[in-house]
């Protein structure tokens, strides 16, 4: 029985190692005092960060992601959190096929999510010229993780007091805001969280969907990786790195706070 328990312990920190490795590669790379992207690095400078922080165009493609990501967050929890009741209060035997259209997005293909959404702008008139078709396509990609992490607050509450509220004399929004909302936050915040973050680290759908003028970050990285080679690419990785773990922690509070949420 020990030795099963030890097996399974050196298995389990050799997946940790083997999906941790990438990360600490990239880290140090950006950490790199030469002038190629090499590892292991020709000794340690902070040189290509303050180049990063000089660098108008990673900073603009900084802001740009963060800002369609905030967007499409906030889209995706507003439409999320209404399907997520409608799922768990009204939709019964159509439930499988509310969870199943909410959730396709993120059972299929990303690419082929964005060359279906392609076609279908450019055979309406829109094309990709006004984001509108990189906006979609980042909501329906941020949408299910609302969907899942607001269903799963909802499921197994009474909605007693919601009631309660309602035969005193609330309105449906007035008991839906102040006892409901309340109720579920932490869910929706989590499911906020994790849309933050899918939306701006996505990379198939900007790449296909982005129209002329600003990029996201990862295809704005792709096109600098494509003619330079230098650790600022692995600076501007690990200050994505940094941001993507600061937010996973936070969500980590929120379910830690309620492990119902």
């Amino acid at each position: 029985m020990r030795i099963d328990a030890l097996l399974l312990s050196l298995f389990r920190s050799l997946v940790y190692a083997f999906l941790l490795a990438p990360i600490v590669i990239v880290v140090l790379a950006s950490l790199n005092a030469g002038n190629f992207l090499t590892f292991p690095p020709q000794g340690l400078s902070l040189r290509w960060f303050w180049t990063f922080l000089d660098n108008d165009v990673f900073i603009d493609a900084i802001v740009y992601s963060a800002t369609l990501a905030a967007g499409a967050t906030a889209v995706s929890l507003v439409v999320g959190t209404m399907a997520a009741l409608y799922f768990v209060r009204h939709a019964r035997q159509k439930a499988e096929l509310v969870r199943l259209g909410v959730l396709l997005p993120l059972i299929l293909p990303e690419i082929l999510t964005a060359i279906a959404l392609l076609f279908f702008f450019y055979e309406i008139g829109i094309g990709t010229e006004h984001q509108i078709a990189l906006f979609t396509g980042h909501v329906l990609m941020t949408l299910p993780f609302v969907f899942l992490n607001v269903s799963t607050s909802l499921q197994g509450r009474d909605n007693a007091m919601e009631l309660a509220a309602r035969t005193l004399g609330a309105s449906r929004y007035t008991a839906f805001r102040r006892i409901t909302l309340p109720l579920i936050a932490p869910g929706v915040a989590a499911g906020g969280v994790f849309a933050f973050i899918i939306s701006f680290d996505t990379f198939g759908i900007s790449f296909i969907l982005k129209g002329a003028g600003s990029a996201p970050l990862p295809i704005q990285l792709y096109d600098y990786l494509r003619f330079n080679f230098t650790p600022e690419a692995a600076a501007v990785s690990t200050v994505s790195i940094i941001l993507t773990l600061v937010l996973v922690t936070l969500a980590d509070l929120l379910f830690a706070r309620n492990p119902d949420a």
